[in-house]
């Protein structure tokens, strides 16, 4: 599709005729405030990190709106309307059916009534937060800030408070920059489902309530068909979004604007607001940008990338962000909360990769938060008041650490248990600091990335303290590293911070050998996500209902494969655990010359799994072998989850 462009000046509309069937020379009126950005890939290279982000580290995020009032967990919007889910059997139970009490009838019970934002607000700045980004928008479609375009929001509904500018203010006060989230983007193709009707039971063919054009100003009008993805096409809602976003940015003026998806709308839309939001805050800092854009999209520079629930594999030159939650991202009753030790290792992991953390601290529908939570951000408060100096305002080493843990980047992928002999690097002015993800049982530190090796003017070391400790620690350098004891009473249960003063500090590169997986006591070898060595830049390990999983299998040619030791010769059947919503996925298990291959059943979800029996293969010989699990080839490929695979020994 040609999007010929007509671009008049930075004070004036973009312009943009469109051929898109029903939408045929439709008009975008995209202004955006004069300044030094042009929407333009190009013209947004030039934009420079602000230094107040680059030091904060370590952000709070309230995903908080009508959404936590069933208490269900993400999504409840959406899933309400699609039959039979968990969800929608839920709204039915307790709210009755959604033609008629609908989601437009849970907003009301959204009341806040015990929200304390300014009490909150000074836990998270105690707990060590430099910023704070508050839900503007949902894909719900209901605004928590005070709209003049959008009759849904908080300002006349539910709580009847202005709960962005309200954040806003407590932020201010305790000397946090401020943020808003922007989910709308993908809210108008999110929210079709409210249109549709029950297929099966009494109600069948009886529409929801969002089929009511009283109400499409909440669930929108009817997409047109076709327009499904994440992104609508239609240029009446880009339209829209664009009004309503630059309404939030310029009433509000956040240091930071979070969009929850790629750039939104393509390089036209979404670029224009990018463009508008640093020039108007260039303007109101003396022609410097001090804002952060934020979206998960790579950003070479031009904004700060976002991944969500997931982490970087390496340094990245670029300051980027991760965004997670201590449990589901509304409030859900049947979650369990993370434990303070999993924040502090995202925390420490992102920042030894140039990266920050914002982390959702997730409230009860009436604002207030759980106890379980009040003292999780009690225990960061006194982790960062010892540790703190070698996080807030540090910078990356030459390397980010060193891990007996395979660390894979991308999205939805946090699931590592750490130890002590998970080191992280940071910096600050000539200290590099060294925090060990645990506490050594023996009492010793041992930094492989810090070896003397004989005849190298290099790693002169001249003193180590420790975090939080007084004392005197005794320490060795050889060239197989530095080894030190630290005191027998623990400074802390999480982690070990060292303080390390010297010359020519530089990484000394060691190899880590993978063990091969050896079999149990029956003889059997399980196969796991964390294990595996993955061929391909798509294919990663995931998270489904607290377990890993190897999924994002979309391409034919990407595989993981093991690395195994057998006893000796035999047979093995072998068992995979599987979820697809595809039917006929044929692959391969290969292991040396001797293939099996099988089927994906059709398990209905991503998250159903099945076990699936692919049969018997025979291992002519012992020892160390390679195990793949590949497309059988690229015709029959079809994407898949996979939990594990197992091989059970057969007499």
């Amino acid at each position: 599709m040609a999007f010929p462009l007509v671009l008049l000046s930075p004070k004036l509309a973009l312009a943009l005729s469109l051929s898109a069937g029903a939408h045929a020379q439709t008009t975008l009126n995209l202004p955006i405030a004069p300044g030094p950005f042009q929407p333009t890939m190009e013209s947004l290279k030039g934009y420079k990190y602000p230094e107040w982000f680059r030091d904060a580290k370590f952000g709070i995020w309230a995903h908080w709106g009508p959404q936590s009032v069933p208490m269900e967990g993400d999504w409840y919007a959406r899933q309400m309307y699609e039959e039979g889910s968990g969800d929608y059997k839920d709204h039915l139970a307790r709210y009755g059916h959604p033609s008629k009490m609908g989601y437009k009838d849970i907003i009301p019970l959204w009341k806040a009534e015990k929200w304390d934002p300014e009490r909150l607000m000074a836990l998270y700045k105690k707990a060590g937060a430099k910023y704070f980004v508050s839900m503007g928008s949902h894909h719900d479609n209901f605004f928590l800030w005070n709209s003049k375009l959008h009759r849904w929001n908080a300002a006349n509904m539910g709580p009847q408070k202005d709960v962005v500018g309200t954040w806003q203010k407590a932020a201010k006060k305790n000397g946090l920059k401020f943020g808003v989230s922007e989910h709308l983007g993908a809210s108008f193709t999110w929210f079709q489902g409210s249109h549709r009707s029950d297929k099966t039971g009494p109600m069948a063919g009886v529409p929801y309530d969002g089929a009511d054009p009283q109400y499409q100003d909440l669930y929108h009008f009817p997409a047109d068909p076709g327009d499904r993805g994440w992104y609508s096409t239609n240029p009446k809602w880009q339209q829209q979004w664009f009004n309503e976003i630059r309404e939030l940015v310029d009433n509000y003026h956040p240091d930071l604007l979070y969009s929850d998806g790629g750039v939104p709308f393509g390089n036209v839309v979404g670029l224009s607001m990018i463009s508008h939001f640093y020039n108007s805050n260039a303007a109101a800092h003396g022609g410097k940008v001090q804002a952060v854009y934020n979206c998960k999209q790579t950003s070479d520079g031009r904004w700060v990338e976002d991944l969500e629930r997931g982490i970087m594999p390496r340094i990245d030159p670029n300051p980027w962000q991760t965004d997670t939650s201590i449990g589901d991202w509304f409030y859900n009753k049947h979650w369990k909360f993370r434990p303070v030790s999993w924040v502090i290792d995202m925390l420490v992991d992102n920042v030894s990769k140039n990266g920050n953390l914002l982390l959702n601290v997730v409230q009860r529908p009436d604002g207030s938060i759980d106890p379980e939570v009040e003292e999780m951000l009690k225990q960061l408060a006194d982790w960062n008041a010892i540790h703190g100096e070698a996080i807030f305002g540090s910078r990356p080493w030459t390397v980010y650490g060193e891990s007996t843990v395979k660390v894979r980047g991308g999205s939805f992928n946090e699931e590592y248990k750490y130890s002590s002999k998970d080191i992280r690097f940071t910096t600050k002015g000539s200290t590099l600091y060294a925090i060990a993800l645990g506490w050594p049982e023996n009492g010793q530190l041992v930094i492989r990335s810090l070896a003397k090796p004989a005849g190298q003017h290099i790693n002169e070391i001249s003193s180590i303290g420790l975090l939080g400790f007084s004392g005197k620690l005794e320490w060795k350098q050889t060239a197989e590293g530095l080894y030190v004891t630290l005191p027998d009473k623990k400074v802390s249960e999480f982690t070990a911070g060292l303080r390390i003063k010297g010359k020519h500090l530089q990484n000394v590169p060691f190899a880590v050998a993978t063990p091969a997986i050896q079999p149990d006591a029956s003889g059997n070898l399980a196969l796991l996500p964390d294990s595996a060595d993955i061929h391909g830049s798509q294919l990663q390990v995931e998270s489904k209902d607290g377990q890993p999983n190897l999924g994002f299998w979309d391409k034919a040619d990407e595989y993981p494969s093991w690395k195994v030791t057998f006893p000796g010769p035999g047979k093995y059947e072998v068992v995979a655990d599987i979820a697809t919503i595809n039917d006929g996925g044929a692959f391969t298990v290969k292991v040396g010359d001797n293939a099996l291959s099988g089927e994906a059943p059709n398990t209905g979800d991503w998250a159903t799994f099945k076990e699936t029996s692919l049969g018997t293969i025979e291992i002519p010989t012992g020892g160390e072998q390679t195990i793949s699990l590949q497309a059988k080839d690229a015709a029959s490929w079809r994407a898949i989850n996979l939990r594990w695979v197992k091989l059970r020994a057969r007499r």
